[in-house]
């Protein structure tokens, strides 16, 4: 599912959008300006969502989503806040989108001519080495 296609589902209505001082580098106008952009969604009460797509949801980002079931996502790297917010938002999607696209299963495949001869190449370079150190172990001790 692409960000495009969520976006028509979700309306930015349902995110909860806050703002406080961001932190770093950036002199007075990260002390006085408040830029730093924070979007709450509640995953739990969308209704805009199936129970399968907020199952989904859930296992894909467990580790963005609060005890309470708000997916968080902050931006603070540019000067405005307006800027942030949409960045922000655009993140947000983006982190929807990608736990609700299914991931393909992988395909097994058999080792190729190459790779099993290189294998055998280099388990007879071991064996070699090996050999030898036997070799000189079994000599006496001067």
């Amino acid at each position: 599912m692409t960000p495009d296609e969520i976006r028509n589902r979700i309306p930015e209505s349902e995110f909860i959008i806050s703002a406080s001082r961001s932190s770093g580098p950036g002199g007075q106008n990260v002390n006085k300006v408040n830029t730093r952009v924070e979007i709450r969604f509640n995953i739990i009460a969308s209704p805009n969502l199936t129970d399968i797509e907020k199952n989904l949801i859930f296992i894909e980002l467990r580790n963005k989503i609060n005890s309470e079931g708000d997916l968080i996502t902050t931006s603070q790297s540019e000067r405005s806040q307006l800027r942030n917010r949409t960045k922000a938002v655009e993140k947000l999607y983006k982190m929807l989108s990608v736990a609700l696209t299914e991931k393909p299963g992988r395909k097994s495949t058999s080792p190729t001519k190459k790779s099993r001869l290189e294998r055998l190449e280099e388990k007879r370079k071991r064996s070699l080495i090996k050999k030898m150190r036997k070799d000189l172990d079994q000599l006496p001790a001067e």
